[in-house]
């Protein structure tokens, strides 16, 4: 599920730009965050808690509850971003936060820049900036030219400070419109706060850190030169809006820490391994969070037996949680037993409230294994019920074009193929799986209609 993640000696160096690099994403357009190289992270459990704790802030932002997209970002700095349609978190900020209204202020601080329209205001004063750029060269330019014609020196050199003086000029208008917009966003999110009955300490407590961090990191910052206001300024300005606020003492829902206690451990198994995961155990060894955190360790490196006993007494524990099931349906499929395996994600998908399309897959994938015909079929169901709910899962078409073949579907397998090329952003061999697909297939049918979808698609701003 996760990758480890590379060392990051100058995070806290940089510590302070984060929490929203809408600037540097928001000239990329809004393609598949698979196709941008991001490293994405897939996991069902991780993704219903956090889109649980965005729901609330989405509808006080005036947001579509289904219109922002939320991705996960395998990297360890304690960062979040948007881009288009699309909230992107990383894991880090999730791990590194200690309670859930951490990260629901970080939502919130986002949502205030997709309901403010930031990215395409920031569009707007990028061109804006470049004309001005463009001016002060043109000025400098014909200053160096008739520095030349009258043997002036003095003049020539003037006209290249008009040029680099413009640039600077434009930089720091760009760069000052941003913090601008960081205080815009932050006083959105305390509004987000307080109309969802929630605290904003936990921003505040956000805040902290990144101070904390930049002040041992020794660096020295101008402030004309940053997108983002520093983070004593941030403190500052929130402080006297969360004292305020009649919700400043309001703290979670012991049901909610502990799913957010879950997902820590969780992502420290996964990124961390033992260690990792062991030091957030230890602060409350008894704990459901440590025991999860003990059955994911034994699984991730290789006690089959002891991470199935502690599963089951897991589910024992609350025979609800769809996530206890799908672990086990993964600790059953590394031990070869799919049937078993199968029956534990079934459980899964049927538990789940949030209908992940994650975890039909996974059920879709334990049918494979066991390798009938009928299992087959109903694998190729299961997967293509996934897909239904997560189009963009390159990694579910893979499995779906795996199917199709062993069921010797060979214009499907083709055509979903394509899919997990297009959605991985490859482009090129997308379109030649469609055409594949495309010459077995019967015209005006809809695997044939979505080929050709895929055959005619031309990124932004290029040609077929």
């Amino acid at each position: 599920m996760f990758s480890r993640p590379k060392s990051t000696i100058a995070r806290a160096a940089r510590a302070f730009a984060t929490l929203s690099l809408a600037a540097t994403v928001a000239v990329t357009g809004t393609i598949s965050a698979l196709a941008q190289n991001v490293p994405v992270v897939r996991d069902a459990e991780i993704e219903a808690l956090v889109r649980d704790y965005a729901r609330p802030i989405f509808r006080a932002a005036g947001l579509p509850e289904d219109g922002v997209d939320i991705v996960l970002v395998n990297d360890q700095s304690f960062n979040a971003f948007v881009a288009g349609s699309r909230l992107f978190i990383n894991t880090g900020a999730l791990m590194s936060a200690e309670t859930p209204n951490e990260i629901i202020g970080v939502i919130a601080h986002e949502a205030g820049h997709i309901a403010g329209g930031h990215q395409q205001k920031l569009r707007n004063q990028l061109e804006r900036a470049k004309t001005m750029a463009i001016i002060a060269t043109l000025l400098g330019a014909g200053a160096i030219v008739a520095g030349a014609t009258t043997k002036s020196r003095g003049l020539a050199g003037a006209g290249m400070g008009v040029a680099a003086g413009g640039g600077e000029m434009a930089q720091r208008s760009i760069l000052a419109y941003q913090r601008t917009e960081e205080m815009t966003a932050d006083r959105s999110a305390i509004t987000y706060l307080n109309a969802t009955g929630q605290s904003g300490l936990g921003m505040l407590k956000t805040f902290g850190r990144f101070q904390s961090a930049l002040s041992l990191s020794g660096a020295q910052v101008d402030p004309y030169r940053i997108s983002h206001p520093l983070p004593r300024e941030r403190i500052a300005n929130l402080e006297v809006l969360v004292k305020q606020s009649p919700y400043v003492d309001k703290v979670d829902t012991p049901a909610l820490q502990q799913r957010h206690d879950m997902m820590r451990i969780k992502i420290a198994a996964y990124m961390g391994g033992k260690a990792a995961a062991s030091r957030l155990m230890r602060k409350n060894p008894a704990s459901l969070a440590s025991q999860y955190g003990d059955a994911q360790t034994s699984y991730l490196f290789g006690d089959l037996a002891g991470a199935l006993a502690k599963t089951n007494a897991l589910i024992k524990a609350q025979p609800k949680n769809p996530y206890f099931q799908e672990l086990r349906g993964d600790i059953l499929m590394k031990a070869n037993r799919p049937k078993a395996a199968a029956e534990a994600y079934a459980k899964a998908v049927s538990l789940d409230p949030a209908r992940s399309g994650l975890l039909s897959v996974s059920y879709g994938q334990a049918l494979m294994a066991i390798g009938t015909p009928e299992s087959l079929e109903k694998a190729v169901v299961q997967i293509n019920k996934g897909l239904g709910r997560d189009r963009e899962n390159a990694v579910g078409y893979r499995h779906l074009a795996q199917a199709y073949g062993e069921l010797g579907n060979i214009p499907a397998a083709d055509l979903a193929t394509a899919e997990g090329h297009f959605y991985s952003g490859a482009y090129k061999d997308a379109k030649i799986f469609a055409m594949r697909a495309q010459m077995k297939m019967k015209r005006g049918e809809p695997g044939w209609i979505r080929a050709q979808d895929i055959i005619n698609y031309a990124p932004s701003g290029k040609k077929k």
